[in-house]
């Protein structure tokens, strides 16, 4: 093939696919330049990648080696589910406030374009999916071409796209499919791929409302037109992730969340929210 591999793997739950995701890209990736770099910068290791999670809520959902902690994870889940750091989102009319460009969730939930009233994208997926199943119309973006052309950290996660098929017995599946343009393949995909999972759950149970019927989840897939390891990050990639591959088995790797790591994450929550409500703005900095 030439020019950017475009690589796929699966995995059976979430911390499989994950693994086996990063094991591709660090074989068969290839090596190319950011717009990040510096003159000495080591070059990142990229490929297109699809990466399908067969049975997302099968454990072992989580993977000891994804960088970060229980907190931040269920942070992360707050934020991407609930919008919980919405109002650190910047004023666009004002060049001094240097607060984000962005929220996935204000994009999804609130998507907001020029003389229109904030739409929710999220319950239009849910609403059409419960009309129509089969439709492949149910989607949600968050890409704003007026604004995110010429912002300097314009949004990774592109698209969501949710579809309803029946298994045998009749029993309708939610499968979800969703697009990044760049996605940081050790230091940020697990944490996307798990809170987006616990998105899909999310809108299968408000599904489940509106139909008054039980609705399973589905495969996820996850595509990233940009799946890479930064080359500032390739040494503890190799120090910390390869280096558990070789001396550590599998189950030694992950932990169930169910059993494990729910409690512990939940018992963090009012610290997250106490936390995220100090993001308030004084002048430029968040306190």
């Amino acid at each position: 093939m030439s020019g950017i591999p475009v690589l796929f793997v699966e995995g059976d739950c979430i911390a499989r696919a994950w693994e086996n995701a990063l094991i591709s890209l660090n074989t068969f990736g290839c090596d190319i330049k950011t717009q990040y770099d510096t003159p000495d910068s080591l070059p990142s290791k990229d490929s297109t990648m699809v990466i399908v999670v067969n049975d997302p809520l099968s454990e072992p959902m989580i993977h000891l080696d994804f960088p970060g902690g229980f907190e931040d994870l269920q942070e992360y889940v707050m934020e991407v589910c609930d919008g919980i750091k919405d109002h650190c989102i910047r004023d666009p009319n004002d060049p001094d406030d240097m607060r984000w460009e962005y929220t996935y969730h204000k994009r999804l939930f609130q998507y907001q374009v020029p003389t229109l009233a904030p739409i929710d994208q999220i319950e239009n997926i849910c609403r059409q999916l419960a009309d129509t199943p089969h439709t492949r119309r149910a989607q949600a973006i968050t890409w704003k071409v007026w604004e995110d052309m010429k912002v300097n950290d314009p949004a990774c996660l592109q698209s969501i796209w949710c579809r309803i098929n029946y298994e045998d017995g009749g029993v309708p599946v939610l499968n979800m499919n969703v697009r990044f343009r760049s996605n940081d393949a050790y230091k940020a995909a697990f944490m996307n791929i798990f809170a987006l999972v616990q998105l899909q759950v999310k809108i299968a149970n408000r599904i489940q409302e509106l139909m008054d019927r039980n609705i399973k989840i589905g495969r996820y897939c996850h595509i990233a037109d940009s799946f890479h390891i930064y080359g500032s990050n390739m040494l503890e990639f190799n120090g910390r992730f390869l280096k558990a591959i070789n001396n550590r088995t599998f189950e030694n790797r992950t932990m169930q969340y169910k059993d494990n790591a729910e409690e512990m994450m939940k018992s963090a929550i009012p610290n997250i929210i106490s936390k995220a409500a100090k993001m308030v703005r004084t002048t430029t900095n968040f306190i």
